[in-house]
């Protein structure tokens, strides 16, 4: 029995057939993330989400990606925590506002639609969206022969939630005296890995992906897919009671923290007050990186900071075993935001 011709477009490069079965191994995972507020199905033109209970709301939206995280998923083969990474990242980027999350959005595009691959970072998403109760209430998956390898895809999303106007944390209250407190990361999170390539060699040979390093106590491409963690939990019982959030992402803790810092106030971090992670220790050393430029790229082992005064401080750091006070806020002198002692 002769196999059917394959159509123009499919001899172009899309399949459209593949897309059709991908849809329908991710409907049943994305379903259990609908809350009643959703008002649409999957595969509908438009995604349908009934905002209530809210005096006087303010929406706060986000949109992300995983950066070149993507092409270790990829060696790995192993997909699912990158879905869980963006959930995460995009989350911890509203939290700073003080948001809830209420709906996110994702797309993939791919040189080949593979469609066990899409189901595996879907099923990343949705695991991190019940954890936050957030709805994954929509995506878009688009098969671009040329534009990308065919083992190649990127991966974004787009998050929304939503915030009392009289609870929106701005960073404007706060005032020298107030404590730093750091919510350690549990790695790399989504940042710095065109580097971490390049240090370890991994886009000539992968192997070195394989190889267990006694100080992480794994492989080294198990270390690097740990996934980007999320703060919505812990710290949502102290948010009214915040002054501000930073999350440490690209420009780490230099570069994030003046995002929030009113023009009169400086922070001052005390490098003894929490341990850099043994991933970030190999990371310099391969590669004989200077401490300047570590604190500038990577997170360093502190993946939020949050600013409060003492009191609520140190209800935090009673209730997260794994917080740690690292610094002050001082007054402003010159243009050094970040003293890092």
């Amino acid at each position: 029995m002769k196999s059917k011709p394959k159509g123009a477009y499919a001899q172009a490069g899309v399949d459209i057939s593949a897309a059709d079965k991908t849809k329908d191994l991710i409907k049943d995972l994305v379903r259990p993330t609908f809350g009643p507020e959703v008002l649409t199905d999957i595969g509908h033109f438009g995604a349908f989400f009934k905002l209530k209970q809210y005096k006087d709301p303010v929406l706060v939206s986000s949109a992300d990606g995983v950066g070149t995280k993507l092409k270790i998923a990829v060696l790995m083969d192993k997909h699912d925590t990158v879905g869980m990474d963006l959930v995460n990242h995009c989350t911890n980027d509203i939290l700073c506002c003080g948001a809830s999350p209420l709906f996110m959005l994702d797309y993939v595009g791919s040189g080949k639609l593979q469609p066990q691959t899409v189901a595996a970072l879907v099923a990343g998403l949705a695991e991190a969206c019940r954890e936050v109760g957030c709805a994954l209430i929509g995506g878009e998956t688009a098969e671009m022969p040329g534009m990308y390898k065919a083992s190649d895809y990127d991966f974004a999303g787009f998050i929304v939630g939503v915030v009392e106007k009289a609870r929106v944390i701005s960073g404007e209250n706060i005032v020298k005296g107030d404590i730093v407190v750091g919510l350690a990361s549990s790695g790399l999170h989504t940042n710095g890995y065109s580097l971490v390539r390049k240090v370890f060699g991994i886009d000539r040979d992968a192997i070195s992906l394989k190889m267990i390093y006694p100080e992480l106590g794994r492989t080294l491409g198990e270390a690097l897919l740990q996934p980007h963690r999320c703060y919505y939990n812990d710290l949502k019982p102290f948010l009214d009671r915040i002054h501000g959030l930073a999350h440490i992402t690209g420009g780490g803790l230099v570069g994030n923290i003046p995002r929030i810092l009113p023009e009169s106030c400086s922070v001052l971090l005390d490098r003894s007050s929490w341990q850099v992670p043994s991933i970030f220790e190999l990371i310099q050393k391969r590669g004989s990186i200077k401490d300047e430029e570590m604190y500038r790229v990577f997170n360093m082992g502190i993946g939020m900071v949050a600013i409060c005064g003492q009191e609520v401080a140190d209800k935090m750091l009673s209730a997260m075993g794994d917080a740690r006070q690292i610094g002050k806020i001082v007054k402003a002198n010159g243009s050094e935001r970040v003293i890092i002692r």
